[in-house]
């Protein structure tokens, strides 16, 4: 048994620490902002930088070509909600060539609601003002890729830019003798599509090319239509490194990569549509490329990996960036 002197030293030490315990006051409030939306990675000597645009939710019911069932069942073992719809997202990409500064579908600016049009804002968090950017590809010419050209008060975006998209592409969404032929509820995609290239036409800044073309050292179109008619991917190509920027193949990666047959209400030619996308999972699987998506999770970089007899979405890690890989 400890002593009565033990005892009271004890008893005075544990007093003293008690009363030098600091008071603290009450937490800060939490903070709810999010971090600024980019991410970078090198191909070669370029540097691409995926841009953060916002989130559409996705109702699963536009997913056609599997069974409402099995639908849910692939979005539940990715432990997705179909309520009030599966939240997808948009990116766009930023490519510095060391030459050229080239962005990569540009976000639906302010032709939908507040949970998009981020573009902007994170290309300027990554270091970037629209001011610099030189080119920008489109992928094709539905608003949540090409509203972000320009300003809902009919100003270019990137004031100094050229924007290219493909031939088929301008003659389908620009033409006024096919909208007037369109049906009623997508007739507004024409329109949109018009009034975010004008600005550029207006000053001679609006090009277009023929599918396949390449078109700046490094960079070159490819062919993926059937989503739209004129869809284009983009291949980046630095040092026997490779990017495709294949636009909008994939719109649920927790459906189309196990069920590439599925494919979208808003796809103009569905059964094209799913050959592209078979084809080039087929091919990026083969080769191990890397891909990047409009509407896969941020940043929307990655791998694509067989599984069984189908696909899976090998998301990229987060790490500093790495030219030696």
């Amino acid at each position: 048994m400890p002593s009565k002197t033990l005892k009271s030293l004890l008893l005075a030490l544990s007093l003293a620490g008690t009363a030098a315990l600091p008071v603290h006051a009450a937490p800060p409030a939490q903070l709810n902002a999010q971090v600024p939306g980019f991410y970078r990675m090198a191909v070669g000597d370029f540097v691409v930088t995926a841009l953060y645009d916002g989130y559409i939710d996705l109702d699963p019911t536009l997913l056609k070509g599997a069974s409402a069932q099995d639908i849910q069942t692939l979005l539940a073992r990715m432990f997705l909600q179909s309520t009030p719809g599966v939240q997808t997202a948009v990116n766009a990409f930023l490519v510095h060539t060391g030459d050229k500064l080239v962005l990569v579908d540009s976000g639906a600016g302010k032709c939908f609601g507040p949970a998009l049009g981020g573009i902007v804002a994170n290309l300027k968090a990554a270091g970037y003002t629209p001011e610099q950017v030189d080119l920008v590809l489109l992928t094709h010419l539905h608003p949540d890729h090409a509203c972000g050209i320009s300003t809902a008060d009919g100003k270019p975006v990137f004031p100094n830019a050229d924007v290219y998209v493909a031939k088929s592409e301008s003659d389908f969404w620009l033409n006024d003798a096919a909208a007037a032929k369109a049906p009623q509820d997508t007739r507004p995609f024409f329109k949109m599509a018009k009034d975010s290239i004008l600005p550029y036409a207006r000053q001679g800044r609006f090009r277009v090319f023929n599918a396949g073309d390449k078109l700046l050292p490094g960079v070159s179109s490819v062919v993926a239509s059937g989503h739209t008619p004129g869809h284009t991917a983009y291949l980046l190509s630095s040092k026997n490194q490779s990017l495709l920027l294949w636009g909008d193949l994939v719109h649920s990666h927790s459906v189309q990569f196990a069920r590439p047959e599925v494919s979208l209400e808003f796809d103009v030619n569905s059964e094209q549509a799913i050959a592209t996308r078979k084809a080039i999972f087929a091919n990026a699987a083969k080769d191990k490329l890397w891909v990047g998506g409009a509407h896969l999770p941020f940043p929307g970089i990655g791998h694509v990996r067989t599984e069984g007899g189908a696909y899976a979405w090998v998301p990229i890690e987060y790490g500093p960036i790495r030219s030696d890989r």
